[in-house]
Formats: C-alpha cells, sequence, structure tokens
C-alpha cells in the first residue's frame, strides 16, 4: 500500500518530535517512522535515564561528602531501587510519545525505514512517498575494528543493568567514559577507564579537565592514557581486554566491557544511495540550510546530521530550522554560538564558547582568569574540594568569549555564560547583574 506526505521523518528523538510538530502545524501531512521505542536517544538511552541515575549517585556522594560535617550514618547505592527510579520516567515515554503524534494527526510507522528512491521509502509492507523528508535517526556507537568488538555493550547496556558487575572496562575517553565511571564506582564497582588519548574529555579545556581527574583519583577510577584497545576476549570467568600502552602489552580483566569510543550518525542501514542522497566517511553531504547537496527533498537533524554539537538542545534548534526552510523556501542556516556543553560527573564540568587554543587561532586580543578556587564559599559549602574556572574576555569590547568551570552548580551556571555569549553581553553586563546570594551564580562575577 503506497501513502503520500508532504514531510516524513525519520527517528522519533527530539529532532523528529520537533520538526514533525512544527510541519503539522502549518497544515502539511505527516509521518515518523522508528524500529525503535518512540521517544529517541536522550529520553530512553541517553541524557534523561543517566541524569536519573547521577541524581542517586549525587545523593551518596553528598552524604560521603558531610559525613563529620554535620551528618552521621552511610550512605549507599541500592541499585535495584535506583534503575526503578529511572525506569519510572522512561518507560511510559513511548506511548506518551505515540499519543502525541495521534493526537495532533501525524501518522507513525514502526518498523526499518529503507529509502526505495528520491522521494520514496519503504516501512514493512507499506510504501511512503514523500515531498520532503527529514533525517533525524540519532546516533549510533561507532565500529571499532577490533576482535571481539560484539562482547561491547553500549551505553542502552550499562543503562539497562539488572546488577552492577564487580569489574567494568571503559573504552574510550569521553562524555560516556567520564560519566558512567563516576555512577559505577559508587555503586561499588572496581572501575578502568581506557582511553587512546593524551587526556579525558579532549571536548574540555585541559587545565580543568586537570583539575576534575582528582575526583577520579579519589574515587579509585583506574585512567589510563594513551592506551589503545586491540582486542575483546570473552573468558570463563568473563572478559580479558588486550590493549597497549605506550608500546607495552597490557590485559586488563572485567565482567563488563562499555563502548565509550565515540558515536557517529546512525545512517547507514537507510539506503541513502537508492535516494541519491550523497554521504562520505559516515556523514551525510549537507548544505548550509541542512539540506542534501543531491537530493533537495531531503534534509538532516541533530545528530544524524552532525553538523553542530551532539546535543540534545542542538537537535531542537536543527529541527527548527528544517521546519522553516520546509515551509518557507530555504532561509534559516543554524547558529551554534554560545552552546554550552556539561559532562555530567561528580563534581560536574561544563563549557561555552572559545577555547583558549581557539581564540588564539582566531587572532583574538582577550584576557583570561584562570583560578582553582576550592576555598570559595561553594566549594565548601558542599564539602567539594574540586572547584574552578577559566574564563577568557575580549580586550577592548569586553565580550565574554569562552567559559570553562568544574565544581558544584557549573551545569547550571555555565547556562549564564552561554546567554552573554550568544546575546552579546559582556562582562561588565553580568559584574553589575545582582544574583540572589549565595547562590552558584553569585559567584559568577568574581570568576570576571
Amino acid at each position: 500500500m503506497t501513502k503520500h506526505y508532504d514531510l516524513v521523518v525519520i527517528g522519533t528523538g527530539t529532532a523528529a518530535m520537533v520538526g514533525a510538530m512544527r510541519v503539522r502545524a502549518a497544515g502539511r501531512s505527516v509521518a515518523v517512522v522508528d524500529f525503535r521505542p518512540f521517544g529517541g536517544t536522550c529520553a530512553l538511552r541517553g541524557c534523561d535515564p543517566k541524569k536519573m541515575l547521577i541524581s542517586g549517585a549525587n545523593a551518596v556522594d553528598h552524604t560521603w561528602r558531610m559525613r563529620g560535617r554535620g551528618v552521621a550514618g552511610d550512605a549507599r547505592i541500592a541499585w535495584a531501587d535506583l534503575m526503578a527510579f529511572k525506569r519510572g520516567f522512561t518507560d511510559p515515554v513511548p506511548q506518551k510519545h505515540q499519543e502525541r503524534y495521534s493526537e495532533r494527526g501525524i501518522d507513525t510507522f514502526h518498523g526499518r525505514a529503507r529509502l526505495t528512491g528520491r522521494n520514496s521509502l519503504e516501512v514493512g509492507e507499506e510504501t511512503l512517498e514523500f515531498s520532503n523528508l527529514l533525517i533525524a535517526a540519532g546516533a549510533e556507537p561507532r565500529k571499532l575494528g577490533i576482535p571481539g568488538e560484539e562482547h561491547l555493550v553500549t551505553n542502552e547496556g550499562f543503562l539497562e543493568l539488572g546488577d552492577m558487575p564487580k569489574r567494568i572496562v571503559l573504552v574510550g575517553g569521553g562524555y560516556i567514559a567520564a560519566e558512567f565511571s563516576h555512577i559505577a564506582a559508587r555503586a561499588g564497582a572496581e572501575v578502568v577507564i581506557l582511553q587512546r588519548g593524551e587526556r579525558l574529555l579532549p571536548q574540555f579545556d585541559p587545565d580543568v579537565v586537570g583539575w576534575l581527574m582528582e575526583s577520579f583519583r579519589q574515587l579509585g577510577v583506574d585512567v589510563r592514557l594513551e592506551t589503545t584497545v586491540q582486542a575483546v576476549e570473552q573468558t570463563r570467568a568473563g572478559f580479558r581486554v588486550h590493549a597497549q600502552t605506550k608500546g607495552k602489552a597490557v590485559d586488563v580483566h572485567a565482567d563488563l566491557v562499555i563502548h565509550a569510543a565515540g558515536r557517529g550518525p546512525a545512517i547507514d542501514d537507510l539506503g541513502l544511495d537508492a535516494a541519491g542522497v550523497e554521504h562520505e566517511g559516515g556523514r551525510l553531504k549537507l548544505n548550509e540550510f541542512l539540506q542534501s547537496v543531491s537530493n533537495p527533498a531531503v534534509y538532516a537533524a541533530g545528530d544524524a546530521a552532525q553538523v553542530g554539537p551532539p546535543l540534545t538542545p542542538v537537535s531542537s534548534h536543527d529541527a527548527k530550522v528544517v521546519a522553516a526552510n520546509i515551509l518557507n523556501g530555504n532561509s534559516e542556516r543554524p547558529n551554534y554560538r554560545g552552546v554550552p556543553s556539561v559532562a555530567f560527573t561528580i563534581p560536574p564540568i561544563a563549557a561555552v564558547g572559545l577555547t583558549e587554543r581557539e581564540a588564539k587561532d582566531q587572532g583574538l586580543l582577550y584576557r583570561v582568569k584562570n583560578q582553582k578556587a576550592s576555598d570559595w564559599f561553594t566549594a565548601r559549602a558542599a564539602a567539594e574540594p574540586t572547584f574552578g574556572f577559566k574564563v577568557l574576555v575580549e580586550e577592548g569590547t569586553e565580550r565574554v568569549l569562552g567559559a570553562h568551570l568544574v565544581g558544584p552548580n557549573v551545569d547550571e551556571v555555565i547556562n549564564i555564560f552561554a546567554l552573554a555569549i550568544r546575546h552579546g553581553l559582556t562582562a561588565d553586563d553580568l559584574k553589575t547583574t545582582m544574583f540572589a546570594y549565595p547562590t552558584g551564580a553569585s559567584d559568577v562575577g568574581y570568576m570576571l
């Protein structure tokens, strides 16, 4: 059976939802397709459920830090209960999404989408023709190309663990490795991170990451840098991870090995060639309007597009741009200025704007205020020794160029710097703002 739509969306995550709803609100016919439960990565397999687990880890960690400072007794993570808490959020999501689409007259199809022509795709026995297609299929773990790769679990597997294994190895050193290691270690696991690069979290300022590494050491997380994983072998007792560190072979034993080595657009199985959609190196070739350079009917947003940072707010922003271009003709371009990023370690690390290297490469004249501030009230009140900041301000204009923070509350405070960068506020604008005190935001003036 063949059906025609003004827009077909592949995926049901943030970008898909925003794009579908906006085009449908304009009176166009819309359908969404997903072979997974409706809701996408963030709501079901990523940021939201992860943050639910971190809330438990945070509560336990705060209790530990306050021991002897007015708080008595022990605290521990009851993993099964924490997972039930997480499922209380995630389990209703697919049905809620299904209902939202249905209420707005958006048709839904469950199954794998396979493009069959420049304006058509198949889902099971159904053929869907479209005037426009939005690829919002999200991202998936990158292939490692090593023997035994099939033994690694992804972020999804970790977020569904019934029990916490005793020994965990994380392959990679980005967001997933940093965040999951903090959860797992506080839940009682022995954690090893094997990172090919020279440091963890290469997306963040190296000085600020250096301060954060204190928390890994205190937690007992074994971080091994410049270590390349070569194979994963299943044994009678679990797994043996074969790696090489600075020319020396090493083996690490584990009960669970987690893929934390990066993600890429989930586009390999869509049949892009049949639709004349050009791609290279696992990425779509798009123009400045997030439109395919070779098939003007096709657009992409979020992690599938991988033009902006791989963050949920970017997915929403991309979808708004695509919807406007579909409805009004190509006129909108994405603007990724001042997009904040946070790794929810304990404490969190956050960044927005330019790094020092980027500011230098652009030939900007700027000053830097850089301080480890463990003696500030914010750190002492939380009994958290890891606290510091690096802020860049342009000389002459006083524009805030970049902010790099680690410590209590920085996952919220970074948004103030993001607001300043995106809307051109100056350091004086922030310093003369009266923030509630004592709060994390009240530190901002002293960071400038």
